[in-house]
């Protein structure tokens, strides 16, 4: 199997070279993901990366298997929920229902959220989204970095090359 693995930033994969960065937030990992797909043609896409935790349990790396787009929101104009998109039939994507959810959005999370999700990131949506219109394998792994509170901003920066060696680790399982 052709795996191709992808992470938002160097700085969540120090020590890990066989990453690909696809930059932060929905359109920037959505475009590079797409350039590289149809580069590489593989078969199966593994996403790591660091989130906030929503659910203050959450500790070490989890699997997400339920990706929903936090920041679309529509509600005062149309009767949707929040995160769903206009006229677009793909507005949760659930893999397996063993694993987490996680709400990706463009924002950097350090208050509640509205939102009932896991966790939050800012680009496994889009990435499990490509991921089924292409037909993929998608698996995403997140790293909890902080707990998308106050202190969100200083944790994250604290806590991003933890998640890298952790993943190291048990990479060698998939």
């Amino acid at each position: 199997m052709n795996k191709l693995f992808v992470a938002a930033l160097k700085e969540e994969t120090v020590g890990l070279d066989y990453f690909y960065h696809i930059g932060v937030g929905k359109i920037n990992a959505t475009y590079n993901l797409t350039k590289l797909i149809y580069k590489y043609k593989p078969s199966e896409i593994i996403n790591y990366g660091t989130a906030g935790a929503v659910k203050k349990r959450l500790t070490g790396i989890v699997e997400c298997t339920k990706f929903y787009q936090r920041d679309m929101d529509v509600r005062s104009l149309l009767d949707l929920k929040l995160g769903e998109t206009p006229f677009d039939e793909i507005n949760e994507i659930i893999n397996s229902d063993e694993g987490y959810s996680c709400g990706s959005g463009d924002s950097f999370v350090n208050k509640k959220i509205e939102m009932e999700v896991d966790l939050v990131d800012m680009e496994a949506y889009a990435l499990a989204k490509v991921c089924k219109l292409e037909g993929l394998k998608f698996r995403c792994f997140k790293y909890i970095s902080d707990n998308a509170d106050s202190d969100a901003s200083s944790d994250w920066i604290e806590n991003c090359k933890k998640g890298a060696k952790l993943f190291q680790i048990s990479a060698k399982d998939f």
